[in-house]
């Protein structure tokens, strides 16, 4: 007996009606970017190895889907001698040159470093600054649970050429406006690497900046004393980890925060730059009159090492679930691929949990899942053949019409109907046929009409 075919784990398929209702998502952010004035670009689904390994960090390398090379891919590589075990008990920096060795290609991580790749390829053809929107699928080999998946959408906004902090405050209208279309309640949370380094610097760890903001951005997940376990297992000193202890906990309203940050960050050049770009933004969204709260969180870290600048999380206040968009500013990313100095901002919505919480929240619009609103009953060969240039003419007036392929029993035509949630059924037989006018069914109401098809047109157009 055959194996019942299956998917792999954290990827899923989409029935029709899931998919009426995830083109409402992108349609809805799509529209949104356009409004904002980016333009569409999209990239492979696959970028060479060296240009995504490394960007990630660590962890981000783990979770890499690699590409075997085609043809003799062992050939060469630099396997593990015997005796010295299996390869996740190597050193990263050898598994990654196994890796190289192994496969040249890797699916993308994000959408971010192949664009910063796009820009790079491309730069002769671009005006900057140049707003780009890219809606792709992205891969992680993750462990899959709720709200994380291996294979997910994304939908990303970036900005790269000009360092103006308007386009930070311009990405936070975006996002409220992106929530309100939606009905989505949340929460735009905001902070600064420059701060978090200045944090850093203060406390006489500065060369431990990623470890402390990727300890620190999971205060939601393990708790204050599992931060701090984290920061202690890094190599922090207690007396550093007691410093951080009231700026992990730094609470009050966004100008209360900002007051307790600029008197610990006073003397650090770097910290206090953070201070005023985030005070900045903040000062001007407060004039935008926006329908979600922006709070100023100083545990927002996000562990990816090309943030330089603002950071951005939204979290949605009415179901569980991770954070459903993100971004911030990078200013040395194209510096890797040989084009340094160009500054650059964006954000990513994360359409797969917005799917899952428009979903528990039941937000869908009714007209989402609208498809086929007319069907023609097939009563035969003649009737068919008369129908044809019926459909054709409701088509052309933008009505989404189909004629039943075979000549079944009603019943099972009308029942075709009723699960496809078509509203209107077409009945043309022999007297339909002579006199011109056709029985129109409503099949909410079970009301009939006789009716031209211009009639019909005119009422369902």
């Amino acid at each position: 007996m055959a194996n019942k075919p299956s998917i792999p784990k954290g990827t899923r398929d989409f029935s029709p009606a899931e998919m009426a209702k995830r083109n409402y998502i992108f349609d809805t952010i799509r529209s949104a970017f356009y409004m904002y004035g980016f333009q569409p670009i999209e990239t492979p689904s696959m970028e060479n190895l060296s240009t995504l390994l490394g960007k990630y960090g660590e962890e981000g390398d783990k979770l890499l889907f690699k590409v075997l090379n085609s043809g003799n891919f062992l050939h060469g590589a630099d396997l593990p001698q015997q005796g010295e075990g299996a390869t996740d008990e190597m050193e990263p920096a050898r598994l990654n040159r196994l890796a190289a060795q192994l496969c040249e290609k890797g699916l993308r991580y994000d959408l971010t470093v192949p664009f910063a790749r796009f820009v790079v390829m491309h730069s002769d053809e671009l005006t900057f600054p140049f707003k780009r929107f890219q809606m792709q699928p992205v891969w992680r080999a993750d462990r899959p649970q709720k709200g994380r998946y291996r294979e997910f959408y994304q939908c990303d906004a970036d900005i790269v050429g000009t360092d103006s902090l308007l386009c930070e405050t311009d990405l936070v209208q975006l996002l409220d406006t992106v929530f309100s279309k939606f009905g989505i309640r949340v929460c735009i949370k905001i902070n600064n690497r420059k701060i978090l380094s200045g944090i850093a610097e203060v406390i006489g760890q500065a060369d431990k900046i990623v470890e402390i903001t990727v300890a620190i951005d999971k205060l939601d997940k393990i708790g204050i004393d599992g931060v701090n376990a984290e920061l202690r297992e890094k190599g922090l000193p207690e007396e550093a980890v007691a410093k951080l202890q009231p700026i992990i906990l730094c609470s009050g309203d966004n100008s209360e925060k900002l007051a307790t940050i600029r008197t610990f960050l006073s003397g650090s050049e770097v910290g206090e730059k953070g201070i005023e770009e985030t005070e900045f933004i903040l000062n001007s969204v407060e004039r935008l009159g926006l329908a979600n709260a922006v709070e100023f969180d100083l545990t927002l870290a996000r562990g990816l090492n090309y943030y330089t600048g603002a950071i951005f999380e939204v979290k949605a206040l009415d179901v569980e679930i991770g954070s459903i968009s993100g971004g911030g500013r990078y200013d040395n990313l194209t510096g890797i691929f040989g084009m340094p100095g160009v500054s650059g901002v964006g954000i990513s919505f994360g359409a797969d949990r917005i799917y899952d919480v428009l979903n528990q929240l039941n937000l869908y619009p009714s007209d989402t899942t609208a498809g086929t609103k007319v069907l023609f009953v097939n009563f035969g060969s003649a009737e068919s053949s008369y129908c044809l240039p019926l459909v054709a003419q409701l088509r052309r007036a933008g009505i989404a019409t189909e004629l039943y392929p075979n000549s079944a029993k009603m019943k099972k035509q009308m029942s075709f109907a009723n699960e496809h949630r078509i509203p209107y059924v077409v009945i043309v037989g022999e007297t339909e046929m002579t006199t011109g006018k056709l029985t129109l069914k409503d099949m909410e109401t079970g009301e009939q009409s006789l009716l031209s098809i211009e009639e019909i047109t005119s009422r369902l157009a």
